[in-house]
């Protein structure tokens, strides 16, 4: 029997945040985490059971006819319970190129993943990444926990409170001039309205 995954949402888009903000992206959305943040955005309770190659096939209805194709983000949720070697090389020989995973680093990815993006809350066990994105929330002293990544971004908190997501972003900068080894990112997606 052929395996399948718990998908919460396939979409076509712009990755919104980090450092591959900006880039056209088809998003893979897993259904389910192993934590329970109260600021998750995701509703883990839609989802449909698809194998690797249903995956693809709607990735590929997504996109329009062009030269490049687009990055390939893994998100969840928590990616890493689902997302495995097979999927990843399934989408390679889809002929996208380059798979990004957003992880809470509980869990070790795929060793056939291209860009892995850490974004810590506890019990982490991964020690090494791409991009480390620490959520920031005004008070905390951003800590990169012992995990070495080729890029640290600060991430203002989102509490979809106006006046203090004005307040955390105030102080995110204010840290970041600070400490200069950090980078600010936004969730621009949210910024210029689009999914």
């Amino acid at each position: 029997m052929e395996k399948t995954y718990r998908v919460n949402d396939i979409f076509y888009s712009l990755q919104g945040e980090g450092h591959n903000a900006g880039r056209a992206a088809v998003f893979v959305r897993f259904s389910g985490c192993n934590l329970h943040c109260p600021f998750c955005d995701t509703d883990f309770s839609h989802f449909e059971t698809l194998t690797a190659q249903e995956i693809i096939r709607r990735m590929q209805t997504l996109i329009p006819q062009v030269a490049k194709k687009p990055i390939v983000v893994l998100t969840g949720g928590e990616p890493t319970l689902q997302a495995d070697a097979a999927l990843l090389d399934a989408i390679h020989a889809a002929r996208f190129p380059f798979i990004a995973m957003e992880s809470n680093g509980t869990r070790e990815p795929p060793a056939n993943l291209d860009w892995l993006t850490v974004s810590p809350k506890e019990n982490v066990r991964v020690r090494r990444c791409n991009e480390l994105k620490v959520l920031y929330n005004g008070t905390n002293e951003p800590s990169d926990g012992g995990i070495q990544a080729d890029y640290y971004y600060l991430q203002p908190l989102d509490t979809g409170r106006a006046q203090e997501n004005k307040d955390i972003l105030e102080h995110c900068v204010w840290y970041i001039k600070a400490h200069p080894r950090w980078r600010l990112s936004l969730q621009t997606h949210k910024l210029i309205g689009i999914k």
